[in-house]
């Protein structure tokens, strides 16, 4: 599903935005000209219970040490680009917008991005951003918040 089209369907403000092609959040941030903490990128991890999808800002990487003892779960890591693809099928590679539920998959989100009033992302490409509260991102999507990020 069209993430536009999901949050048009729930009736929630949203603006969408274009700006030349970016491959990183933090890229994204400059070229929108906001600070790097409003930037939620998304990170497909897989675990023994299966996938999901870890939301963090962009100025922040995920310490897997740090999720293993959130998650209290050993096996924890980084799903590959090749699992991402299938099941991403609509997202242009590394442009997973931060709703996993629209996967039928699990959202943990750092509480570092529970700061921001807003946040943007992208929006399943690399040259169009949405930007909305994250109130409203958190009523949508129901995500469980957790400590696993840490600065660049």
């Amino acid at each position: 599903m069209k993430l536009e089209q999901y949050l048009m369907d729930q009736r929630i403000a949203f603006e969408r935005v274009h700006h030349e092609p970016t491959f990183t959040a933090n890229r994204m941030a400059e070229c929108l000209h906001v600070s790097g903490k409003e930037v939620a990128k998304s990170v497909l991890l897989r675990g023994p219970h299966g996938y999901m999808l870890a939301v963090l800002p962009s100025t922040h990487r995920i310490d897997l040490e740090r999720m293993k003892r959130e998650l209290d779960d050993e096996d924890v890591e980084m799903a590959s680009e090749q699992e991402i693809e299938q099941l991403f099928p609509d997202c242009e590679t590394g442009a997973l917008p931060p709703f996993g539920s629209l996967y039928h998959l699990p959202t943990i989100v750092d509480d570092s991005l529970t700061q921001d009033e807003r946040i943007v992302f992208d929006a399943q490409c690399h040259d169009e951003a949405i930007r909305m509260t994250f109130r409203d991102f958190q009523f949508l999507e129901h995500p469980r918040i957790g400590h696993f990020a840490r600065p660049c």
